[in-house]
């Protein structure tokens, strides 16, 4: 048979009816109908970033419905023997010119049926796009030209129509679903808008039908203010936008409050769910509403409303600057997809550290010979991907001579498809996470740590980059009455720093604003200028060093509660340390706040005045004696001991500290006790209330009531192995459970790797071996390497102790290279930025745009990452 040329010039040989039914006879087999619940990759590559638009198109497996770019697809077919792909490519071109010079006057496009996202304009008046899709067989590259009913057998036309007509992958289709994305009105295209006269005001908004001031819809057909019902957004109403709809069958509404330049919350009453309005801009400006003026602010009011000289959001993202845009490796920047921006800015920040990028795209061909079959089910080949994706240079490309030409020329950008679009990996990431799942804006802070997370449980080698963040902290507790101590150390992976407001160096200033702020609040008027908290670093790193009151303090030595101060210090100094501005609190609504505010941070910093010392001279020891614990169940609510409830207070020193008064409170509401000890961990010993929060938001996850699992500490959820030796540094199994899996014929170093890889969780295990079957066959010598480069590490202070989780001490002085800045009033809602400082110049990371920063803005940050100065 003649090969068709896919990937150069060549004629497609000619085959009758008959003569393609009979080539593919031999693949029918292989070839399947998506069935309700699979995704179809059609719009991505699960190992890159290419698409249809891209210049090799995208092949989507016939079998798998994976979506493969030209440089990956033969490593599929190699790897599974699946021999038929549609190949989909979407072709751009200029538009012919009518006789006077012009384009060609619009009309519908019919030759676009990809339901692809698009950087670019699709109704562009000088380009046109069209859509193409054949099947093509491999080894020998035979490309069959779709649509084809009539010669194709019946099977393979109903598989390729259901393919192309295929949702997004990402659309919610069950509870268990990663994401939900939002989909295009079908009346945003066509809405009729009244022209009545109607403006709307930039405050001071009420019902039409009532009193409320909160939770108020505009419709987009008339321009009325109304108040919605109770489950648009958890807020109070009386439903009288939604009897609007019923009565006059205007469809669209946007609430009023939330928009912003990068867009609004749209809902449609009639498909009865959020929708998105690509059109939404001009459907304000019909009422006056300029929405590239506007920010979401607590009372309604633009942001335009306060000086722009003082808005953070101006200031953050440099707006009103000429910027230089940056292109190549390490300038591409990230579509913000769903309030993707928290993710966007953290894995910015990730791979501009050396660590990162060798640990994921220095592996990359290993990471993507030995992914799993679904490689968009796999943390690692995600990781490098996406590694790959920002540091490669592929998808940042300058635009040509030619091209800048002709944007001067015609005063307008050609559709570039540069950055790339981290949907595929939020969604993998965020799977099966109550907040992080939903399309949300959420903290920063919280995902980086939910991401070393599962940095930790996925490790891919001796080591994990990780390590480079992780540290000790030493944290002493003083008994106030009988003066005598306990030492312990945690492990974490970022400092808190307090906001110290009470040393303000512009008290009153601030008095001044505050007095002039509440008189226009009440009267209705714009608020004054904005005059920001301005706080000496110097004082948060004091207020951190202070003695801390611990509430609830049960003194081991009085065996009773007493008063008691904790007090912390750096028992280890990262290789990279990541600071966290406390900016954010809850109002009395238990809504999150920001407090606005200027801090000077320093561009080198030196903390080795927070080193641990340890237990001094003349200190007396706790006595190691747990707390009486109330079973809940005991009708008399008796104080007993338990001894298979015990939590593990006769600690050793490297065992984290959790607040066993939060815990026996949160226990005592009935909940399991593994549940409020993470509770109380993840949330920072920060009191029953919070930790409770914890609770009610992770109690549908899985392992919900399973062993709290620090990350480095390999710790146990195994009987027996929660004792002293059991979790040494390389996170040696229980060798009771290396035998069960052993025992159902898996070798014992993919065992042992299973049970590493999910923190000795024996299910887990089974489930990790069954979903990487390639390396049943190379593990056993991996492993064996694995466990002798587990001792050559020279830099792991925690060798010497067998123990210890693996840190990397070091000098206190650090150089700050990059911060993550936050616009918004709480991290519900707002954008987020990045600040990286490279080959000696500051960039800033907005979404897609990666230009030259002028002036990073690095007082106003919320999480700022230093880099440990070499001695």
């Amino acid at each position: 048979m003649e090969r068709a040329a896919l990937f150069g010039d060549g004629r497609e040989p000619q085959m009758a009816a008959g003569d393609l039914g009979e080539l593919l006879v031999p693949y029918m087999p292989t070839i399947r109908v998506p069935k309700t619940g699979d995704r179809v990759y059609k719009t991505e590559c699960a190992f890159s970033y290419d698409s249809p638009d891209s210049e090799g198109g995208l092949y989507v497996c016939m079998n798998t419905f994976l979506g493969f770019g030209r440089e990956h697809v033969e490593r599929h077919y190699r790897k599974t023997g699946q021999c038929v792909y549609m190949h989909l490519k979407r072709h751009m071109k200029e538009k012919v010119t009518g006789a006077s010079g012009g384009a060609l006057p619009k009309r519908r496009n019919t030759k676009l049926f990809l339901d692809l996202e698009s950087n670019g304009d699709l109704s562009n008046d000088d380009y046109e796009y069209e859509d193409e899709a054949k099947l093509v067989i491999f080894p020998d590259h035979y490309e069959i030209p779709l649509p084809n009913i009539e010669e194709l057998p019946a099977l393979v036309t109903i598989a390729c129509d259901a393919v192309l007509s295929s949702k997004s992958p990402y659309r919610k289709q069950d509870p268990d679903s990663w994401e939900e994305e939002l989909q295009v009105s079908k009346y945003a295209s066509t809405l009729v808008q009244m022209d009545n006269g109607v403006r709307i005001p930039p405050s001071g908004w009420k019902c039409s039908k009532c009193d409320l001031r909160e939770n108020l819809w505009l419709n987009l057909t008339d321009g009325s203010v109304l108040c919605g019902r109770w489950f648009f957004d958890g807020s109070g109403g009386n439903g009288h936008a939604l009897e609007h709809y019923k009565e006059m069958g205007y469809p669209l509404a946007v609430k009023l409050g939330t928009i912003t330049p990068d867009g609004a919350d749209v809902y449609s009453f009639d498909e009865e769910e959020a929708v998105l309005d690509p059109h939404i801009a001009k459907h304000l400006a019909h009422f006056g509403i300029d929405m590239l003026q506007m920010h979401v602010t607590e009372n309604g009011l633009r942001d335009n409303d306060i000086k722009p000289r003082v808005s953070e959001w101006e200031v953050i993202q440099e707006s009103g600057m000429k910027l230089k845009p940056m292109y190549g490796p390490g300038y591409t920047g990230m579509k913000n997809v769903s309030n993707s921006c928290y993710v966007s800015t953290v894995m910015q920040a990730i791979f501009s550290i050396p660590e990162f990028q060798r640990a994921y795209v220095g592996n990359l061909q290993r990471i993507f010979d030995y992914s799993p079959l679904d490689p968009t089910q796999d943390f690692n080949t995600q990781m490098a991907k996406l590694g790959h994706g920002l540091l490669s240079g592929q998808y940042s490309r300058p635009p040509t001579k030619s091209e800048l030409i002709e944007q001067v020329m015609k005063d307008e950008h050609k559709p570039q498809h540069n950055g790339i679009s981290p949907r595929m990996f939020k969604a993998f990431v965020s799977k099966g996470h109550p907040e992080f799942s939903s399309n949300r804006q959420q903290d920063a802070q919280e995902f980086f740590l939910h991401l070393i997370n599962l940095i930790e449980r996925n490790r891919i080698g001796s080591e994990n980059p990780s390590d480079v963040f992780r540290f000790l902290v030493e944290e002493r507790i003083q008994c106030c009455q009988s003066r005598k101590v306990r030492y312990m150390e945690r492990v974490d992976y970022l400092m808190q720093l307090p906001v110290a407001m009470e040393a303000a160096t512009n008290k009153d200033e601030l008095i001044a604003y505050e007095l002039k702020r509440r008189e226009a609040e009440s009267a209705r008027r714009p608020p004054p200028e904005l005059v920001r908290a301005k706080i000496p670093f110097s004082a948060c790193l004091q207020a951190f060093s202070e003695p801390d009151n611990v509430e609830d303090f049960w003194s081991s030595a009085l065996q009773a509660k007493s008063a008691g101060v904790k007090t912390s210090r750096f028992a280890s100094f990262p290789e990279y340390l990541v600071v966290q501005i406390k900016k954010f609190t809850f109002g009395l609504d238990w809504i999150p706040k920001k407090l606005d505010v200027s801090i000077d941070m320093p561009d080198l910093l030196d903390i080795s005045h927070l080193r641990a010392t340890g237990l001094q001279a003349g200190e007396e020891e706790l006595p190691d004696i747990a707390p009486p614990i109330i079973i809940p169940d005991d009708p008399k609510g008796t104080a007993c001991y338990r001894e298979d409830l015990y939590l593990p207070t006769i600690l050793h020193h490297n065992s984290p500290d959790i607040d066993e008064s939060s815990v026996m409170q949160l226990a005592e509401m009935g909940f399991p006790l593994e549940a409020c000890r993470k509770a109380v961990y993840y949330t920072g010993n920060m009191g029953a209330e919070v930790a409770f929060n914890w609770i009610i938001a992770h109690m549908e996850e899985p392992d919900f009531a399973e062993p709290l699992a620090i990350p480095g500490y390999g710790g146990a959820a195994f009987p027996g192995a929660g004792g002293p030796g059991a979790a040494g540094l390389d996170n040696q199994p229980p060798e009771e459970m290396v035998a069960i899996i052993a025992s159902m014929g898996f070798q014992r170093n993919v065992a042992i790797q299973a049970l590493r890889a999910t923190n000795n969780n024996l299910e887990h295990a089974l489930e990790w071996i069954f979903s990487h079957p390639e390396l049943e066959e190379e593990n056993k010598t991996a492993s064996d390497a694995m466990d002798m480069q587990n001792h050559v590490n020279a830099n792991i202070l925690a060798e010497s102790d067998p123990e210890g989780p693996r840190i990397k001490d070091g000098s206190g002085r650090y150089e700050l290279f990059g911060f993550i800045s936050h616009m918004g009033t709480s991290t519900m809602s707002g954008h987020y930025v990045c600040h990286l400082k490279k080959e000696g110049r500051w960039v800033i990371y907005n979404d897609l745009k990666v230009c030259a920063s002028e002036r990073p803005p690095r007082e106003l940050g919320y999480i700022y990452f230093y880099r440990r100065i070499p001695t």
